[in-house]
């Protein structure tokens, strides 16, 4: 079969090679997949960068979250298990984690259901306590984790106001819903929250990007506010003065969504079934803004890695 490898860190561009191997074999409690989609996720720009918290032995191969076949013909969606990952013909995954593929999506928008909104729910949800009428903010919200974000946060009654970077972004972010759009680039975040909030601020912060978003953050939250920390995309780690938490009286939440497939996995099962019911009423659904061919992957894996993609890109491997 064919699979991608990464048999030394850097760029993706540079170090994925599509090569011949043995298909995978399960072991105990897994299950071999055919890869129907791969969704491209930030975290396989990490691993080949060898910047992820998981460092897979080399060579191994990237692709985190897949929608594959089970062997009895069974379309489910899962994470792939390291190091043979879904950007390949047949994929891994743990019998335990492994969720049916919504019948209203195709392979694609299953793929990209799984991670980036389980995250999105449990964030929102779980961990901030999202009530109707709050406004929550989005940031990088026409990216694959902010879009999942910003469609959970209409779902549940929220006034969404997304950050973005660029004109493109801004339109994508108003077609999912957002209620404000505010461009980095050319406006003040803080004023421009603080302006459309009556100076109260955001109830609900959702910051997958860290550095400078996370100051804003900061900034911005409203008493008695919720930051939501689920990643550093800009590569900066903030390190948040609690003095300041303190004083503004608002709270930072962190969200490893990992921890509850390990630790809570009945919860998984439940989130996965509150989405497939959004999805089956039309409220949320998967943005896909590319489907590269798998000759294609090492582009596709790069965009994501440069921050250039809206929405997910997915990898369809051939005869997918």
């Amino acid at each position: 079969m064919q699979a991608w490898q990464v048999h030394r860190h850097g760029e993706p561009a540079e170090v994925m090679r599509l090569e011949e191997v043995e298909r995978p074999r399960p072991g105990e409690g897994q299950l071999l997949l055919k890869v129907r989609a791969a969704n491209v996720n930030f975290p396989d720009a990490l691993l080949c960068r060898g910047q992820y918290q998981v460092r897979p032995p080399l060579p191994f191969t990237p692709g985190i979250e897949i929608c594959g076949e089970t062997e009895d013909g069974r379309r489910v969606v899962a994470g792939a298990v390291l190091p043979r990952g879904g950007l390949a013909d047949y994929a891994l995954a743990d019998e335990s984690a492994v969720l049916p593929a919504p019948e209203s999506l195709d392979d694609a928008e299953a793929a990209a259901l799984h991670i980036g909104y389980q995250t999105g729910w449990f964030g929102l949800h779980r961990r901030a306590g999202l009530r109707p009428g709050e406004t929550l903010l989005v940031h990088a919200a026409a990216g694959g984790v902010g879009s999942a974000a910003v469609q959970l946060g209409k779902a549940a009654g929220a006034r969404v106001i997304g950050v973005v970077g660029g004109r493109d972004k801004a339109a994508i972010a108003r077609e999912l819903g957002c209620d404000l759009v505010v461009d980095r680039r050319t406006d003040d975040v803080v004023a421009a929250v603080k302006e459309a909030t009556g100076g109260r601020g955001a109830d609900v912060i959702y910051d997958p990007v860290g550095g400078d978003a996370y100051a804003q953050s900061a900034k911005c939250v409203a008493f008695e506010g919720r930051i939501v920390v689920v990643g550093f995309a800009s590569g900066v780690i903030p390190t948040p003065a609690l003095n300041h938490a303190l004083v503004k009286n608002y709270s930072v939440l962190g969200l490893h969504w990992g921890l509850y497939r390990q630790r809570d996995p009945a919860a998984v099962r439940e989130c996965h079934g509150k989405l497939t019911e959004l999805v089956s009423q039309g409220v949320i659904k998967p943005l896909i803004s590319g489907r590269f061919a798998m000759k294609e992957a090492p582009d596709a894996v790069q965009r994501v890695a440069d921050g250039v993609t809206t929405g997910r890109v997915v990898v369809l491997p051939e005869g997918a």
